[in-house]
């Protein structure tokens, strides 16, 4: 039997996952843009694909602006990186801007639709710019894409 004190444990990466307003609406809300998916189907395929990619998680949905930066402010120690779907707060959150530029942890935008594509309004990103990347507009596939560029960027940044 291996001596387990010689067994070097493996760090996993950890990635906070931040669903922001109405996502928990997902299968109800707005079915031409996102369909019948439910913020629990993009929750498995999210917990799956991290398995997959040896990251470990920790994911919230909230509708409340405040409870994002608290978690962004809190979170910071223990994530490697964050992931954040910001909806609606994307397009004039600057107090969640400044969060995401202020914890110096690597933070990844995403959006289940293309905003780009949609009302003039959602055309602007606040956020982007203070984030490593925006991934958008291929429903669950976005938030998958996501994490394979971040345990890329983290692998590469250890």
């Amino acid at each position: 039997m291996a001596d387990q004190s010689k067994i070097k444990r493996v760090d996993l990466k950890r990635i906070f996952i931040i669903h922001g307003p109405n996502l928990n609406l997902l299968g109800n809300r707005d079915p031409e843009q996102y369909g019948t998916l439910t913020l629990d189907k993009v929750n498995s395929a999210i917990r799956k694909k991290a398995r997959e990619l040896g990251l470990e998680i920790r994911i919230i949905q909230t509708n409340y602006e405040g409870r994002i930066i608290d978690t962004l402010h809190r979170r910071r120690k223990w994530a490697d990186a964050f992931i954040i779907n910001p909806g609606a707060l994307t397009h004039y959150s600057y107090a969640i801007r400044d969060a995401i530029d202020g914890i110096q942890v690597p933070v990844v935008e995403v959006h289940l639709s293309d905003i780009y594509a949609r009302e003039d309004f959602r055309k602007t990103s606040v956020t982007k710019e203070v984030c490593l990347a925006q991934f958008l507009g291929k429903k669950v596939d976005s938030y998958r894409e996501a994490l394979e560029y971040l345990e890329k960027y983290l692998k590469a940044s250890s």
